[in-house]
């Protein structure tokens, strides 16, 4: 993902990327896919990437790498987006930051090399350092084993169904792993046009292409006139800070998310992210945000 300015917001851009480049020590921001996890400790399991509404696991949307200059305990930071993408709901979103020190168990201490790896090694990892598996569907926390194999894993019911549908019920008894699915399912969202959303296409007019717009602790661009956050809408982190705007997701992004094999989709107008001030660690694990999700509206 690039970036560039545009006053007090930071633009993000989708590009090609090669697959190194997205890998953890990378310390990427990233669309689609699985998740390059930052800390391997405390990943949200499956019950915290399940839908509240419908229980289905969420998909993986994105993920933006925002370390805090003069934070040592955020030299590493990154923010992952989730969202549901199954009928009705194709609503449910939540988002998990985690950060680490500049010295931590998982990574080295000077920063990567800008060059490709001699050794390319696995495409993709499904298996942490620490021996936790992965789910080899989403890349989520994986606790369900196939009853087979006893060697792929599974974050869901709903995920190993899938998995084995397409490919792993002939593949089961062989060695090695299947390629990266793409488990993405999103599709363009058209509106009519009201004049906040006039104001919001006039603002975005210089990079239409941007989809994330970053400033932590900026005014987000609303592309509705309703359905505006007050204050009291924005719950308190549970350390007892204030919660800030950090960044937003751009309609644009849909048009880069491929819809699915099952036809499902999700739009929205606006997602706006929202974080703990104080940037807060509780253990070393992941700390859930608050995401708001504005919607275009139609207008008679």
């Amino acid at each position: 993902m690039a970036a560039t300015r545009a006053g007090a917001a930071e633009l993000g851009f989708a590009e090609a990327a090669p697959a190194w480049r997205l890998r953890s020590e990378r310390f990427p921001s990233k669309v689609g896919g699985r998740p390059a996890w930052l800390g391997e400790a405390g990943l949200p399991g499956p019950a915290e990437l399940a839908c509240a509404l419908c229980g289905r696991p969420l998909a993986f949307v994105l993920q933006l790498y925002a370390p805090l200059p003069g934070r040592a305990d955020a030299f590493h930071r990154a923010l992952f987006l989730f969202c549901c993408r199954a009928p009705p709901c194709c609503a449910g979103l939540r988002v998990f930051r985690n950060q680490l020190p500049r010295k931590n168990d998982f990574y080295a201490y000077e920063p990567p090399s800008e060059s490709p790896p001699t050794e390319m090694g696995e495409s993709v990892c499904l298996r942490l350092k620490s021996g936790a598996h992965l789910c080899r569907v989403c890349g989520c926390l994986g606790p369900k084993t196939c009853s087979r194999c006893h060697k792929a894993h599974y974050c869901s019911k709903e995920h190993q169904t899938l998995d084995w549908r397409l490919g792993h019920k002939q593949a089961c008894t062989q060695s090695g792993e299947a390629p990266e699915e793409e488990l993405e399912s999103m599709a363009k969202h058209e509106s009519r046009e009201d004049k906040i959303f006039q104001k919001f296409k006039t603002k975005i007019a210089p990079e239409p292409e941007q989809i994330l717009r970053y400033g932590r602790g900026v005014a987000p661009i609303w592309i509705s006139g309703e359905n505006i956050p007050q204050e009291k809408d924005i719950p308190d982190c549970p350390c007892g800070a204030r919660r800030l705007f950090e960044f937003q997701v751009m309609p644009q992004l849909l048009n880069y998310l491929k819809a699915d094999r099952l036809g499902r989709s999700v739009d929205w107008g606006v997602l706006a992210i929202f974080t703990c001030a104080e940037s807060c660690r509780q253990g070393t694990g992941y700390t859930e945000e608050f995401v708001w999700k504005q919607d275009v509206t139609d207008t008679p």
